[in-house]
């Protein structure tokens, strides 16, 4: 019986646990991954007994601009337009953040060129059912507002949305007080439309998955439940910080934001406490 050399059984061995550890993989739900891995080296598509998931438009895996060159404007009147679907078919699922060298202001208005003066949109095919207000504090983080508006922009669009955002700018070199700005935000978006649906957005945060819906429920939203910095996990129980979401009359009832919270921390809490005391007392 002839032996192997000991480089080609180190190789064997090493490609047996390399498909054991794929196997492994495969049955405990990372199919999307395993199939990706398998599509490289078999050509002519899908592997066997591999079912590839792809989103649901077969657009780009992760890239969140994808599918936005297919909306297009029919020609009938807005009055005209149907009402979107319940799910848009835009929406592909888990997408790849990037971040462009040298992006600016310009470059995001060129990437969206459907979104209209004072960050509007709409969707020009259907009638949208849904309409928030993104509010977004802000001062001296130019960069992380243009990165946030490069994703946030067309990550609404897939979803279908009629949308506005306000940047909430604090002037001055006094210390930063969010929850002040969200109340602002709060009061001349509505000044502008009947939104539906507000969204309490930090700067600094973007979206990985569109199926995030940016809509309200029934109860005050926490959407950013899961994020890099903590491992995406909840740094603590009760937290309710970076990405929450509100309609109008949730607003009310929990009495906005605190304003005397200046600095960075405190006020997360002090609306975690607005919000279970609001959801007890008001949603039950």
């Amino acid at each position: 019986m002839m032996m192997l050399p000991a480089k080609a059984r180190l190789f064997l061995l090493f490609l047996c646990i390399q498909i054991l550890l794929l196997a492994v993989l495969y049955r405990d739900g990372y199919r999307k991954r395993v199939a990706y891995f398998f599509g490289i080296f078999w050509k002519g598509g899908t592997t066997p007994g591999i079912p590839v998931v792809l989103p649901f438009n077969n657009s780009r895996p992760g890239d969140v601009y994808a599918n936005l060159s297919l909306i297009t404007k029919p020609l009938v009147s807005q009055h005209e337009l149907p009402l979107c679907p319940d799910v848009s078919p835009f929406i592909g699922g888990p997408v790849r953040v990037f971040l462009p060298h040298a992006l600016s202001m310009k470059d995001v208005e060129q990437k969206n060129p459907l979104v209209t003066k004072g960050g509007r949109y709409k969707p020009p095919d259907c009638e949208s059912k849904h309409k928030t207000a993104i509010i977004i504090p802000h001062r001296n983080r130019e960069q992380h507002l243009q990165y946030l508006l490069y994703h946030l922009h067309p990550f609404l669009q897939r979803q279908q949305l009629n949308y506005g955002i306000y940047i909430i700018h604090q002037a001055g070199n006094f210390t930063f007080n969010r929850a002040k700005l969200l109340n602002v935000g709060f009061k001349e978006a509505m000044k502008e439309e009947d939104w539906d649906c507000l969204y309490f957005h930090d700067v600094d945060l973007i979206p990985e998955d569109d199926r995030n819906l940016y809509v309200c429920d029934s109860n005050p939203k926490h959407a950013s439940i899961a994020m890099d910095k903590f491992g995406y996990k909840l740094p603590y129980k009760t937290y309710f910080g970076g990405v929450s979401a509100l309609t109008p009359e949730q607003y009310m009832k929990m009495n906005g934001f605190p304003n005397n919270y200046w600095g960075w921390g405190g006020e997360d809490d002090d609306i975690a406490v607005r919000y279970w005391s609001a959801l007890v007392t008001n949603f039950i």
